[in-house]
């Protein structure tokens, strides 16, 4: 598939994928979803990769939905059209994230707004450079609900306090403040964004296959289920992960005072 509105690289077992329609900054066409899509199912399917960078080109990271093709149609009113546009590829795509087997970066280098918050919130480790921002319109300025998954991510990661009143103000959370609440992981020096998820990413890629995917199931699991329910989730993830090869050369490189080795 050729991209037109993403860039897709490889730097050794670290794959980076920019949205590229600076001049929308990078709103999400309908398209650039497609191609994000079909980029995560290649990812998905390379052994070489270990981590992903997810980011934007140019002065943006994401600013939300296209809103310029939400016109109306004849045969179906504007909500049936995105509901449907919604199941078929946005809501696929935050899934894919979710579901991605290696460690995902969101490095958000400028505005992270609407539905490009929610793309931003989805990446397991989120970095932002210190001029970038959060930003939740949609009560405010459209009269909508914020969707691709910000109200389950944004009170877990926030707070419920925080997370109902970035929902109702619309207020933008520069990114040291969305470092305090706990947003993100962190955030640094605009020119230092990239060199920063580049060595996250590099961290993250030296981890055991399918680490990253379990961590991800066990602590969203942890937000719904009891106590007993969570230790018998962790007992059962024990069991896959002790009887890999990684556990064994986590062990010996323990015994022999050494960085472990996962291949």
């Amino acid at each position: 598939m050729e991209y037109n509105s993403i860039q897709l690289q490889r730097d050794g077992a670290i794959a980076m994928l920019s949205l590229h329609r600076p001049k929308t900054m990078n709103a999400l066409a309908t398209e650039l979803q497609k191609e994000m899509l079909h980029a995560l199912a290649a990812i998905e399917q390379d052994d070489n990769v270990r981590a992903l960078i997810v980011t934007g080109s140019g002065r943006a990271f994401c600013s939300g939905a296209d809103l310029g093709t939400m016109a109306p149609a004849s045969d179906e009113s504007v909500g049936t059209r995105v509901a449907r546009m919604m199941r078929e590829t946005s809501v696929p795509l935050i899934q894919a994230l979710r579901r991605c087997r290696v460690p995902v970066v969101s490095a958000v280098n400028g505005a992270a707004a609407g539905a490009g918050a929610s793309l931003a919130l989805a990446g397991d480790v989120v970095v932002a450079a210190r001029s970038a921002y959060f930003l939740f319109p949609f009560i405010p300025t459209l009269g909508i609900l914020p969707d691709l998954g910000a109200t389950w991510h944004l009170p877990r990661l926030a707070g419920s306090a925080r997370a109902m009143g970035a929902t109702l103000l619309g207020e933008r959370i520069p990114s040291e403040q969305a470092e305090r609440w706990g947003m993100i992981w962190g955030c640094c020096d605009d020119e230092a964004l990239e060199k920063t998820s580049r060595e996250l990413a590099t961290r993250l890629a030296a981890l055991p296959r399918g680490a990253a995917l379990e961590a991800r199931r066990a602590l969203d699991a942890a937000q719904h289920n009891t106590l007993d329910q969570q230790m018998e989730l962790e007992t059962q993830g024990q069991q896959r992960l002790i009887d890999s090869d990684a556990f064994q050369e986590g062990v010996q490189a323990f015994l022999e005072k050494r960085r472990p080795n996962f291949d």
